[in-house]
């Protein structure tokens, strides 16, 4: 079986930075096994495979180790792929997922999600938490997946070595590390999630349905706008509306081809 394949850079306009994800239009999905090994195979933090047309498709997400429920970058290259390269001729698009019904619109900065927020609660702060970051934390707050560990300054958040290990081997899938931005942007953050197989995620959608209604809580502002400072980084402007959350931001292709399966 032959198919196209996408590679893009995600939620940046400069090429070789932001999240790079692979974006593949499937007739129809083959096995889950056969999609994990695909996203193994191209070895990005994520893989996501659509199917459909006509302006809705299917959109499964795969990290090279797990399937993940939610991933905003690569719903951002995957409407870029649909409005850009398979039907142009659209405004938008929605795609059912595991997450429910994900609408996106074409926007000023690229591209606009309507994602579901999620909310965090407060949480202690665990000796093993504390370990692995090799930072106290000012607060940390938690949800079903991910811990979301306030530090103290941009500088601290930038500066962070954490024991990847050690994140590994939480109760929680992830770790959201941020503080409140002390130039052009409203807040900073980076992401671990070495259980799902990628160490620190280049910038991440999905991370800021929790840092979204934290900040917009803490600063007044229903508008943010928000950096990523991994390696690569990235940038977004995020909007809180009662339990979604608006994630615009923009995409560049990096390259196009044929895999054969």
């Amino acid at each position: 079986m032959h198919t196209r394949i996408f590679q893009l850079d995600a939620f940046t306009r400069r090429r070789f930075s932001g999240n790079p994800a692979a974006v593949m239009p499937l007739e129809a999905f083959p096995s889950g096994d056969v999609l994990q090994a695909i996203a193994a195979e191209n070895n990005l933090s994520e893989t996501a495979f659509l199917v459909g047309g006509n302006g809705v498709y299917q959109l499964r997400w795969f990290t090279p180790k797990v399937e993940v429920p939610l991933c905003g970058h690569a719903t951002l290259a995957s409407a870029a792929v649909v409005l850009e390269k398979l039907e142009p001729q659209r405004a938008a698009v929605t795609f059912h997922t595991a997450s429910g019904a994900l609408h996106v619109t074409r926007a000023a900065d690229g591209y606009a999600m309507d994602f579901p927020a999620r909310p965090t609660v407060a949480a202690g702060a665990s000796d093993a938490l504390i370990r692995a970051l090799g930072a106290l934390p000012q607060e940390v707050r938690a949800d079903a997946i991910n811990y979301l560990v306030v530090l103290d300054s941009e500088r601290a958040v930038r500066g962070l070595a954490p024991d990847i290990a050690a994140i590994a081997a939480l109760d929680r899938q992830g770790v959201i590390i941020t503080a409140q931005g002390d130039g052009e942007y409203d807040c900073v953050s980076r992401y671990f999630t070495p259980a799902r197989g990628v160490a620190e995620d280049p910038v991440t959608g999905s991370a800021h349905c929790a840092l979204a209604p934290y900040w917009s809580e803490r600063l007044g502002k229903a508008q943010l706008r928000a950096y990523q400072a991994s390696r690569r980084g990235g940038e977004m402007t995020c909007r809180v509306s009662g339990e979604r959350v608006e994630l615009e931001g923009a995409c560049v292709f990096y390259l196009e081809g044929d895999a054969e399966i």
